[in-house]
């Protein structure tokens, strides 16, 4: 049994080791994330294809434009496309069949963190105050669809998820559904580390919940051995705009679908491999991932830890459950306490349709503050420092 063997499904990922040289990148989106993806791709000097699926085609076009006009200025090879993703779920797969992708990357979801910023309201105040693992069903329901429906239409190709993956994955994992791994996240963080401190063999251990800083610090090492003051190493990176550590996080995650593509070995860090909570330091060989851990850190011991690093999120995965943390059932109970305690994994759609219901309602009562802040999530009212229950 593999380090992931444990996981439902999870190690249904490692039989698609098929390296194709201009491989086909899907990527879904056409917002801020997937534009910052896009962008990173033109750069890379590869013979790959990439399509922008975009449930607006102009949009789409727009940024597959955008994007081939600086792949053909660079000369990278690279080549672009646009296509329309149907509002329909039930129409999916055929469009996926048609595509034939690689490698499909999800980075659209039903919730933009931008949101609190352009259009503060109740409910981007309900978010910042239960912690930014409330949107899951929001951030789920997209590539839940997507990945049910590559397994059926392109079953060699593999599922890259942008949205919370750190959290998602797992939820993914629990429901059976096969999903290689996250971009962001400790991508970015780690992106960043390696701008700090310089040397290539860095591995990184790392939540969502940490681009921001908490009560629980990023632990990395540099050739085996423990790399200290990472708060003071990462602050002036965590001040950044959000918009500023996206285009770190695409730059970060291009590197990784080409080398999927092309079967580049990488050492890298990844948020959700096979379905793990959290990011770890990773080997990515072909299309199979493997942890990479630090001498003197077992599995088990960075899982504990990742679960306990993104505590501030408000909430897990675990034993075939959403569970949320004290702070998020307490700030969700006055609106939905059906949710409040949790809800089975089976029951995302539901869920979903009711988070989407209270966020209409929560939308026309706005508040004043407009200004961008820092490229995280929302800072919890008061940081909670154990894993949700």
């Amino acid at each position: 049994m593999g380090p992931f063997g444990r996981l439902p499904r999870a190690s249904s990922f490692r039989s698609c080791v098929l390296v194709r040289t201009g491989g086909h990148i899907v990527l879904v989106g056409s917002g801020a994330f997937a534009g910052s993806v896009a962008v990173a791709l033109a750069a890379r000097p590869s013979p790959v294809r990439v399509t922008v699926l975009a449930r607006g085609l102009a949009a789409a076009t727009a940024l597959a434009l955008t994007c081939g006009v600086r792949a053909a200025t660079d000369g990278t090879g690279v080549t672009f496309a646009a296509a329309e993703l149907p509002g329909e779920p039930g129409a999916t797969p055929a469009v996926l069949a048609a595509l034939r992708p690689d490698v499909l990357v999800c980075c659209a979801s039903d919730h933009s963190p931008y949101e609190r910023l352009a259009r503060p309201s109740a409910w981007t105040d309900l978010v910042a105050r239960s912690g930014f693992g409330v949107t899951l069903p929001l951030q789920a329901g997209l590539v839940s669809t997507l990945a049910r429906s590559l397994a059926a239409a392109c079953p060699d190709a593999v599922l890259v998820n942008g949205c919370l993956p750190d959290v998602v994955n797992p939820l993914l994992a629990s429901l059976g559904l096969p999903v290689l791994c996250g971009i962001g996240n400790v991508a970015t963080l780690a992106a960043c580390l390696r701008a700090a401190t310089g040397p290539a063999d860095l591995a990184v251990l790392g939540h969502h919940a940490q681009l921001a800083e908490t009560g629980v610090e990023v632990r990395a090492w540099v050739g085996g051995a423990p790399v200290s003051g990472v708060t003071e190493l990462l602050r002036p990176y965590r001040a950044l705009p959000r918009r500023e550590l996206n285009a770190v996080g695409g730059h970060a995650a291009a590197r990784l679908l080409v080398a999927l593509t092309d079967g580049t070995e990488l050492g890298t860090s990844l948020p959700g491999p096979g379905g793990l909570p959290g990011g770890y330091p990773v080997r990515v060989a072909g299309r199979r991932i493997e942890p990479d851990l630090p001498a003197g850190v077992d599995l088990a011991e960075a899982v504990a830890w990742n679960l306990l690093a993104g505590a501030p999120d408000g909430v897990e995965v675990s034993g075939g459950r959403v569970r949320h943390s004290a702070r998020t059932a307490s700030a969700l109970a006055d609106h939905l306490p059906e949710l409040a305690d949790g809800w089975p994994v089976d029951a995302l759609d539901e869920a979903g349709h009711r988070l989407r219901a209270l966020r209409r309602r929560l939308r026309t009562t706005s508040t004043t503050s407009t200004e961008e802040g820092p490229a995280c999530s929302p800072r919890p009212a008061a940081p909670a420092r154990s894993p949700a229950t």
